[in-house]
């Protein structure tokens, strides 16, 4: 047989077996890909009540924002505590996720599993009721055991949604926690969003404007003080639910937070 004959078999016979493997990864995916449902009927009217941020959608986006909504739906487990999951309580943790990172098309929270909901605030013992003491808590992102599980209070949930002045929104919080956790820290720079150039410029106004918070001389809400990571959830969290307000009060703020959540 010819070398270069010879040589283009060898080739051959050592492709096969990767186009196989391909092959066969696509199959697997086809066939243990959880199907997407269609967006409830039943369900339009509540998210239009319920969440503003979709409201002010055009219908083209609005469409789509459902379609991101019962993606996540299909990807992530929620379990209620003391509770049985509703459907507005289905809609307002999904849009939760879903309104951060609206802008980013093919986007997953690869760091999450599952969503726990409890019925109300609860303390570092998971405990809620009325005999459980030191209940501060509204939400958490889960570590150790709970890794890859989030922790809502419902009661936290629904205020989120139903006040539009107060400039915060526990869900959109934690879900913003995780797209900071997504690099591998919870440290308040998300390097999965923001572009290179920007990361000093991004430390040095949260430096800038944790001082101004620690010193009561700003209106983003106190806990924004903390760290890092809690200023920039709780920054997100008034960029989402008060835009025009930020822009008006803290113009570098708004500008760095819109070229990181919008593309």
């Amino acid at each position: 047989m010819h070398l270069c004959v010879f040589r283009s078999y060898m080739t051959l016979y050592a492709i096969i077996p990767i186009l196989l493997f391909l092959v066969g990864l696509l199959l697997i995916r086809k066939y243990t890909t959880k199907k997407v449902a269609p967006f409830p009927e039943a369900w339009k009217p509540l998210l239009a009540k319920h969440v503003h941020f979709y409201s002010l959608l055009s219908d083209a986006k609005k469409t789509t924002f459902q379609q991101r909504i019962m993606r996540f739906l299909s990807q992530v487990v929620i379990d209620g505590v003391g509770l049985e999951i509703e459907a507005l309580d289905r809609i307002l943790i999904a849009a939760s996720a879903v309104i951060p990172v609206f802008s980013f098309k093919n986007w997953r929270y690869t760091n999450l599993s599952g969503i726990i909901l409890y019925p109300d605030y609860f303390n570092e013992d998971l405990e809620f009721g009325p005999e459980a003491k030191f209940k501060h808590i509204a939400g958490m992102v889960g570590t150790g055991r709970f890794e890859k599980q989030m922790i809502l209070s419902k009661k936290a949930l629904y205020h989120g949604f139903a006040n539009k002045t107060d400039k915060g929104n526990t869900a959109i919080h934690e879900f913003v926690h995780l797209i900071d956790k997504m690099d591998g820290k919870t440290d308040g720079i998300p390097k999965k969003l923001i572009e290179h150039q920007y990361i000093v410029p991004w430390l040095k106004l949260i430096h800038k404007e944790m001082r101004a918070i620690n010193n009561y001389k700003s209106d983003i809400r106190m806990y924004g003080g903390t760290n890092e990571a809690e200023f920039f959830a709780v920054a997100s969290e008034y960029f989402f639910e008060r835009p025009k307000l930020l822009k008006r009060k803290h113009p570098e703020l708004y500008k760095l937070l819109h070229r990181t959540f919008i593309k």
